[in-house]
């Protein structure tokens, strides 16, 4: 079985094929770092139009790698969202105009769950797990007990993890992206020179919060001599990276819990998203994995950031089932994973 995957719902245009055996057999992700650096963000319109212009070049580059023709994809799998609009439009148009015109089934793939996935790609893992899903827009912990089959047991109440980091970057003139900017300068940095707050630490519940860490972050790099020193900054950044990591922790832990009361069977504790390419991150979580009975496992760092090899993964394990998409499928913002979690906080619709 080969799909081919397309991912264009935020600053990375990518495609891939890959087979129902987990081999990536032809992937190319191209970046648009460059193109958005100057606004010191991602730009919607920009993303969009970098997308459009590149889109086909990349989908026969992915073909020229699995060396295969169209002809011998079972199926096409295009990210239907959630994300930037303007770039998922140009990916899921593009998913179907190739479907149609080899007359292959078309997948709409949730980008959350092309993550969420991404376990069972690189290593195989059965159903149930407990998932962390940490990235620029979204932070959450699900129990992933199936294809399609998603329990919340925690969500951001205002900003996501990935945000955070950038923000704290551009405080502190580290430029974008921001997540790895932070995690270099955290290196060089102590991070018990500064005290910081554990957002929601030893609260109930499994639910985020990173707004007022943020804000904390602000009035500190405000209250140091201008300009930022690079002892400064990075004794900042460290301190920031190492709240999240504890907050998250605590919040994981008990999710641990919850997940173990309720599916006992289950051994697995995954993180994905961008945020699970951040080392500290990581490490924290294999120590507390190893506290609590659960094997750690995290893609590789490509896998991480978004890529179509995910997407077209996704569309293998749909494809299984046979939940295949028409051609009126129409592009979505926003997508939960679980549609009847609860709202909640400040988070709105991201939640």
């Amino acid at each position: 079985m080969l799909v081919l995957g397309i991912e264009s719902s935020c600053d990375e245009t990518a495609a891939a094929v890959v087979d129902d055996q987990r081999r990536i057999l032809g992937e190319v992700v191209l970046s648009q770092l460059e193109e958005h650096r100057p606004f010191g963000g991602i730009v919607p319109e920009v993303a969009a139009r970098s997308h459009l212009q590149h889109m086909d070049r990349l989908v026969a580059e992915a073909m020229k790698r699995a060396g295969i023709g169209f002809a011998q994809l079972d199926a096409v799998a295009a990210t239907g969202g959630p994300g930037l609009i303007g770039g998922v439009i140009v990916g899921v148009m593009t998913g179907k105009a190739l479907a149609l015109a080899s007359g292959k089934p078309f997948l709409a793939i949730n980008h959350l769950e092309g993550h969420a996935l991404t376990a069972r790609l690189t290593h195989g893992i059965d159903f149930p797990y407990l998932l962390l899903l940490a990235s620029g827009g979204h932070c959450q912990l699900l129990a992933v007990d199936g294809v399609g089959r998603y329990s919340r047991l925690g969500t951001t109440i205002d900003d996501a993890a990935g945000e955070a980091f950038d923000k704290v970057a551009k405080m502190a003139g580290l430029g974008y992206p921001g997540g790895p900017a932070v995690e270099q300068a955290a290196a060089l940095g102590d991070p018990k020179r500064f005290s910081l707050p554990r957002p929601m630490k030893g609260k109930p519940g499994c639910d985020f919060s990173f707004s007022g860490l943020k804000n904390a972050t602000r009035l500190l790099i405000e209250s140091l001599p201008k300009p930022l020193s690079g002892q400064d900054a990075a004794d900042v950044c460290a301190a920031f990276q190492l709240a999240v990591a504890e907050s998250i922790a605590d919040r994981t832990r008990r999710a641990i819990r919850e997940f173990r009361r309720t599916r006992p069977d289950g051994r697995h504790l995954v993180v994905a998203g961008g945020v699970a390419a951040n080392t500290a991150l990581r490490q924290t979580l294999i120590t507390l994995g190893a506290e609590t009975g659960l094997e750690f496992l995290a893609p590789p760092l490509k896998l991480c950031t978004d890529n179509a090899a995910m997407i077209a993964w996704a569309g293998v394990e749909r494809l299984r089932l046979g939940l295949v998409d028409d051609l009126t499928f129409a592009p979505r913002p926003r997508w939960p994973l679980d549609p009847s979690a609860k709202k909640v906080g400040f988070a709105g619709v991201k939640a």
